[in-house]
């Protein structure tokens, strides 16, 4: 299987495999009713647009194909993403650097890794993402549900204006992540603190079943930590046998209110990065 060969995350000297579909550099485009099958890396690549339409777009590869990410971008503004089924390997969306007024809604993730914002930081002169707005998601059996992931040992950039309102989460390992200590098979150039800045993040109306004991994850960095986090109206239930549900945070005190399962920050969260996390 050529997905055995996509190993670029864990192998820096890789050959990239090629996209299914890309669009670069589009203006003042609606893209309807395509299907991206079995790509060997990502599905759709987004690239330098601006003012870009995907609506009902379906995506599909196996659940164990490598960097199979379902939508990624980079460098492009004013892009909606309007009904979407995703099923991968990888991200369901990816959301690279210079991604800038972003609007996800109606997209149906699972099996893969979630939504993400990241990873960010790992190289110099990375563009800023600005204005990520996620609504009525729905993430059935992914690993992660919403997720912001920036490099240790980071370089300098910022992610700021990000929202996720109205998902329902169905099965997910961890729902809601927010990860400044992302450092996926040692790769990170050094194990000091993210300095990547984190501004104005709200996470609203998130409701469902966690997979996993570990719900909510908070890890901001020690040198930049992170800026008004909002957590509201976060009703999440566990039934598993690894104990009860929790929410972690380490370098960051959130803003709440409305309902919140389970309780803020009940447990200190680890900053060691996962090195199998991807």
């Amino acid at each position: 299987m050529a997905w055995k060969r996509n190993n670029c995350a864990q192998n820096q000297k890789c050959t990239q495999l090629p996209y299914n579909i890309r669009f670069n550099f589009l203006k003042n485009s609606r893209i309807s009713h395509i299907t991206s099958k079995d790509s060997k890396n990502f599905n759709i690549l987004v690239f330098g647009c601006n003012n870009v339409t995907l609506e009902d777009i379906t995506i599909t590869a196996p659940r164990e194909s490598l960097n199979t990410d379902g939508i990624h971008l980079g460098k492009s503004e004013n892009i909606n993403i309007i009904g979407a089924k995703i099923e991968v390997g990888d991200d369901c969306v990816s959301i690279g650097d210079g991604t800038r007024q972003l609007h996800i809604e109606n997209v149906e993730c699972g099996p893969g890794h979630g939504i993400s914002v990241g990873s960010l930081g790992k190289f110099q002169n990375e563009e800023p993402v600005v204005g990520v707005f996620v609504k009525n998601c729905t993430f059935t059996s992914t690993d992660n549900g919403v997720r912001i992931k920036t490099w240790l040992g980071s370089y300098e950039t910022a992610a700021t204006d990000l929202h996720f309102e109205d998902i329902t989460i169905n099965n997910v390992t961890t729902p809601i992540v927010l990860d400044q200590a992302y450092c996926p098979y040692n790769h990170c150039k050094a194990k000091v603190p993210s300095k990547v800045k984190v501004i104005n993040i709200s996470f609203k109306r998130i409701k469902g079943t966690s997979g996993g004991p570990n719900a909510l994850k908070l890890v901001c960095s020690s040198s930049v930590p992170c800026e008004n986090v909002e957590l509201a109206d976060i009703d999440l239930t566990y039934s598993g046998k690894e104990g009860l549900i929790v929410s972690e945070c380490a370098n960051v005190k959130p803003k709440t209110s409305g309902k919140l399962n389970p309780p803020p920050c009940t447990k200190p969260a680890s900053t060691t990065p996962d090195a199998d996390s991807a």
